[in-house]
Protein backbone atom coordinates (compact mmCIF):
# COMPACT_ATOMS: atom_id res chain seq x y z
CA UNK A 1 0.00 0.00 0.00
CA UNK A 2 1.18 3.52 -0.62
CA UNK A 3 0.70 6.35 1.82
CA UNK A 4 0.82 10.01 0.82
CA UNK A 5 2.97 11.21 3.71
CA UNK A 6 6.05 13.35 4.24
CA UNK A 7 7.39 12.09 7.57
CA UNK A 8 7.78 8.76 9.37
CA UNK A 9 5.38 10.01 12.04
CA UNK A 10 2.70 10.67 9.42
CA UNK A 11 3.32 7.22 7.94
CA UNK A 12 2.84 5.50 11.30
CA UNK A 13 -0.27 7.57 12.00
CA UNK A 14 -1.82 6.42 8.69
CA UNK A 15 -1.39 2.71 9.48
CA UNK A 16 -4.37 0.82 10.76
CA UNK A 17 -3.95 -0.48 14.30
CA UNK A 18 -3.68 -4.14 13.32
CA UNK A 19 -1.11 -6.94 13.02
CA UNK A 20 0.70 -5.12 10.16
CA UNK A 21 1.44 -2.13 12.35
CA UNK A 22 2.65 -4.50 15.07
CA UNK A 23 5.02 -6.37 12.70
CA UNK A 24 6.23 -3.17 11.05
CA UNK A 25 6.96 -1.63 14.45
CA UNK A 26 8.89 -4.75 15.46
CA UNK A 27 11.06 -4.64 12.31
CA UNK A 28 11.51 -0.89 12.72
CA UNK A 29 12.85 -1.50 16.23
CA UNK A 30 15.30 -4.10 14.89
CA UNK A 31 16.62 -1.59 12.36
CA UNK A 32 16.94 1.32 14.77
CA UNK A 33 18.49 -0.76 17.57
CA UNK A 34 21.13 -2.22 15.22
CA UNK A 35 21.81 1.02 13.38
CA UNK A 36 21.29 3.93 15.72
CA UNK A 37 23.11 6.20 13.25
CA UNK A 38 20.61 5.46 10.47
CA UNK A 39 18.30 8.31 9.54
CA UNK A 40 14.63 7.40 9.23
CA UNK A 41 12.77 9.10 6.43
CA UNK A 42 10.25 8.60 3.65
CA UNK A 43 11.23 7.45 0.16
CA UNK A 44 8.99 5.85 -2.47
CA UNK A 45 6.04 6.49 -0.10
CA UNK A 46 7.43 4.11 2.54
CA UNK A 47 9.77 4.24 5.54
CA UNK A 48 13.44 4.41 4.60
CA UNK A 49 16.67 4.04 6.56
CA UNK A 50 20.10 5.27 5.56
CA UNK A 51 22.55 8.12 5.97
CA UNK A 52 20.56 10.84 4.23
CA UNK A 53 22.23 10.22 0.86
CA UNK A 54 21.73 6.50 0.41
CA UNK A 55 19.10 4.26 1.97
CA UNK A 56 19.80 0.62 2.80
CA UNK A 57 16.32 -0.40 3.98
CA UNK A 58 12.76 0.40 3.01
CA UNK A 59 9.85 -0.79 5.12
CA UNK A 60 6.21 -0.89 4.10
CA UNK A 61 2.89 -2.37 5.22
CA UNK A 62 1.18 -4.16 2.34
CA UNK A 63 -2.31 -5.63 2.36
CA UNK A 64 -1.34 -9.18 3.42
CA UNK A 65 2.28 -8.77 4.59
CA UNK A 66 4.92 -6.30 5.73
CA UNK A 67 7.78 -5.78 3.26
CA UNK A 68 11.40 -5.15 4.18
CA UNK A 69 13.38 -4.15 1.09
CA UNK A 70 17.13 -4.63 1.33
CA UNK A 71 18.51 -4.33 -2.21
CA UNK A 72 19.94 -7.77 -3.00
CA UNK A 73 19.52 -10.36 -0.26
CA UNK A 74 22.16 -12.62 -1.81
CA UNK A 75 24.91 -10.03 -1.26
CA UNK A 76 24.76 -11.00 2.43
CA UNK A 77 26.65 -14.21 3.18
CA UNK A 78 24.34 -17.16 3.92
CA UNK A 79 21.31 -14.89 3.83
CA UNK A 80 18.84 -17.45 2.50
CA UNK A 81 19.80 -19.95 5.20
CA UNK A 82 19.69 -17.23 7.84
CA UNK A 83 16.24 -16.13 6.69
CA UNK A 84 14.79 -19.64 6.46
CA UNK A 85 11.06 -19.67 7.16
CA UNK A 86 10.50 -16.19 5.74
CA UNK A 87 9.18 -15.57 2.24
CA UNK A 88 11.94 -14.00 0.15
CA UNK A 89 12.28 -12.27 -3.18
CA UNK A 90 15.51 -10.96 -4.70
CA UNK A 91 15.49 -7.91 -2.47
CA UNK A 92 12.34 -8.25 -0.41
CA UNK A 93 11.51 -10.07 2.79
CA UNK A 94 7.77 -10.59 3.23
CA UNK A 95 6.57 -10.89 6.80
CA UNK A 96 3.13 -12.42 7.19
CA UNK A 97 0.62 -12.27 9.99
CA UNK A 98 1.39 -15.64 11.57
CA UNK A 99 5.20 -15.26 11.70
CA UNK A 100 6.81 -14.83 15.08
CA UNK A 101 9.79 -12.60 14.35
CA UNK A 102 11.46 -13.51 17.64
CA UNK A 103 11.79 -17.07 16.33
CA UNK A 104 13.52 -15.97 13.12
CA UNK A 105 17.01 -14.69 12.40
CA UNK A 106 15.72 -11.46 10.88
CA UNK A 107 17.44 -9.36 13.55
CA UNK A 108 20.79 -11.03 12.79
CA UNK A 109 20.27 -10.46 9.06
CA UNK A 110 19.50 -6.76 9.62
CA UNK A 111 22.63 -6.50 11.75
CA UNK A 112 24.73 -8.07 8.97
CA UNK A 113 23.34 -5.69 6.36
CA UNK A 114 24.15 -2.70 8.58
CA UNK A 115 27.67 -4.04 9.20
CA UNK A 116 28.22 -4.36 5.43
CA UNK A 117 26.97 -0.81 4.96
CA UNK A 118 29.32 0.47 7.68
CA UNK A 119 32.20 -1.25 5.90
CA UNK A 120 31.24 0.54 2.69
CA UNK A 121 30.17 -2.65 0.93
CA UNK A 122 27.39 -2.77 -1.62
CA UNK A 123 24.03 -4.39 -0.87
CA UNK A 124 22.15 -2.67 -3.71
CA UNK A 125 20.19 -4.45 -6.43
Amino acid sequence: MQYKVNTPEEYLDQLEDDWRKEKLTEVREMITSNGSELVEGIEYKMLSYGNGDKNIFHLNAQRVYVSLYVGDIDKVANARELLGGLELGKGCIRIKKNQELGKTNLNAFISRVIDLWREGKDTDC
